[in-house]
């Protein structure tokens, strides 16, 4: 690590009735990957928000390449070389890639654009990065880790001296991870100061130098990676011991009922022949590698997407799911892994989105029963300890674990007996996966039966009763908790195409 780029000392904000950041303090030195870590509002966006700009602080000092700075907007921070490449990437995917990279900056000779100028310097970014992307492809037709690569392009094409990474695994695979790996690993010894912001426990271990840990809008400390364990970032963030030990026994009563059964499910190439149960109580745990169809399967039973064949019996009763409103009625939710496109309503607040699933019952001839609705929406923020000033903040507001609350007190209000939880901790702090772990096993006592869908092995031996493993759109398994293991989890995961592949040597003998 070299010389400190940046300090920021005593940063202090606060918006009507959160204070948000407390006297913060926090530095980027040249040659290093700091990861800023916390739990969801703890206030790390917020910091980087004022460093670039976006927000004004209300007291403190930023101090940049030995210089006190304020900057007014990201084009200013953009200018003197500091940079976000944000989670949801801002890319125009009808542009081409060269244009998104140099949008509003075009090489021009009078009013025209110099478009092979600018396909070159594009290139030539690229080839800084070792990466093979052609800068006249269109945007959309990219992958999601080739788009990002393109951000990173566009950082460095500001003469950036410091990157901030937010969240920038979230929608990646293994393999694209590793990749963007290798990127920061390249970009660390030209020297760039890098802010890497994520929940993910494994890739701080894995690509960092050092670690500083917000909690509450304060600053708690700052590690040096390599000198600190797991437990010990987790217990700065959340201020107690959490434990993460996987389940040794199912814990469903002996007997209980069958409250879904699910035969021969077809949908589409990722729905093929698809049969399992449910009983009431248990958490069923649907494990399986990237695109094996697990949300669709999800997606089909809640009749969100169409399906081909099968049948669907409630308590013994063939029900017909053709729509949503057909599931939510039969007594199903899905709380789906995109909680922004599917879940949640951004721009309205708690109340209209808890009551989302149920308004027709808060409904009076013309009007609405505001004061029926803010009292059961109250209920579930004091029952699920949703972090809010009140329960007409606007959801787009909250941290994504309390967004994440909204979604499940909104079928909670329905009262749906069988819930489906698609990836319920994607994209959420350490703590507040605690609290919805907490929550999952209150709601299987009460008699609730419940699908979670992840792609955490952790997650899925911690919480599951029974576990469905799937590959390449089929159920190649089922394991009782009691026997499940990694390695059992993968081997099926991993059979359909291992039998593909065995078949294709075989042709090819």
């Amino acid at each position: 690590m070299g010389e400190v780029i940046l300090t920021m000392k005593g940063i202090d904000k606060t918006f009507p009735g959160v204070h948000a950041l407390d006297h913060v303090d926090f530095e980027v030195r040249k040659g290093e990957v700091h990861a800023l870590m916390g739990e969801n509002g703890a206030g790390k966006s917020t910091l980087m928000k004022v460093l670039t700009g976006i927000y004004t602080k209300d007291s403190g000092t930023i101090t940049y390449e030995g210089r006190e700075v304020e900057f007014h907007n990201p084009r200013e921070a953009q200018a003197a070389g500091i940079v976000i490449v944000h989670q949801e990437l801002n890319m125009m995917g009808h542009l081409t890639v060269a244009q998104n990279i140099f949008i509003g900056r075009e090489p021009r000779r009078g009013l025209f654009i110099k478009d092979a100028e600018m396909n070159a310097e594009a290139r030539k970014l690229f080839a800084q990065l070792n990466i093979d992307i052609d800068p006249r492809e269109t945007m959309s037709n990219l992958t999601v880790a080739k788009q990002q690569m393109c951000e990173i392009a566009k950082a460095i094409s500001h003469e950036a001296k410091v990157i901030i990474f937010d969240e920038p695994t979230a929608a990646l695979t293994d393999t694209e991870i590793e990749q963007l790996f290798v990127i920061i690993r390249d970009l660390r010894a030209k020297g760039y100061g890098i802010v890497y912001i994520s929940h993910r426990m494994d890739e701080i271990k894995k690509i960092t130098d050092r670690v500083s840990v917000m909690r509450d809008g304060q600053y708690i400390g700052t590690l040096i990676t390599e000198e600190c364990t797991k437990e010990d970032i987790i217990n700065m963030m959340v201020g107690r011991v959490i434990y993460e030990e996987p389940k040794t026994h199912s814990m469903v009563e002996e007997g209980a009922p069958v409250v879904l059964k699910v035969e021969h499910l077809n949908a589409g190439r990722m729905v093929q022949d698809v049969s399992f149960e449910l009983r009431k109580g248990e958490i069923l745990g649907f494990a399986g590698l990237v695109g094996a169809g697990r949300t669709e399967t999800a997606r089909a039973l809640f009749g969100a997407d169409p399906k081909q064949g099968g049948d669907i019996y409630i308590d013994g009763k063939k029900v017909d799911i053709r729509s949503p409103k057909d599931a939510v009625e039969a007594g199903i939710s899905y709380l789906s892994e995109d909680r922004k496109r599917f879940g949640i309503v951004l721009k309205k607040n708690i109340i209209e989105n808890s009551t989302l699933a149920t308004l027709h019952e808060y409904v009076k001839g013309p009007f609405i029963d505001k004061p029926k609705e803010a009292k059961a929406t109250q209920k579930y923020v004091d029952l699920l300890k949703t972090k809010t000033p009140g329960i007409d903040q606007l959801v787009m507001n909250l941290s994504g674990g309390n967004q994440q609350k909204v979604v499940i007190a909104k079928w909670l209000v329905n009262d749906s007996r069988i819930m489906i939880f698609d990836e319920p901790t994607r994209g959420i702090d350490v703590g507040a996966k605690q609290e919805i772990y907490e929550l999952m096993n209150q709601l299987a006592k009460s008699g609730k039966a419940i699908i979670m869908i992840s792609s955490e092995m952790t997650e899925i031996l911690r919480m599951s009763d029974r576990i469905v493993v799937m590959c390449e759109g089929r159920k190649t398994g089922e394991l009782d908790i009691a026997e499940a293991t990694q390695e059992k989890i993968m081997t099926l995961a991993t059979r359909d195409i291992d039998m593909q592949n065995s078949k294709a040597m075989e042709e090819g003998a």
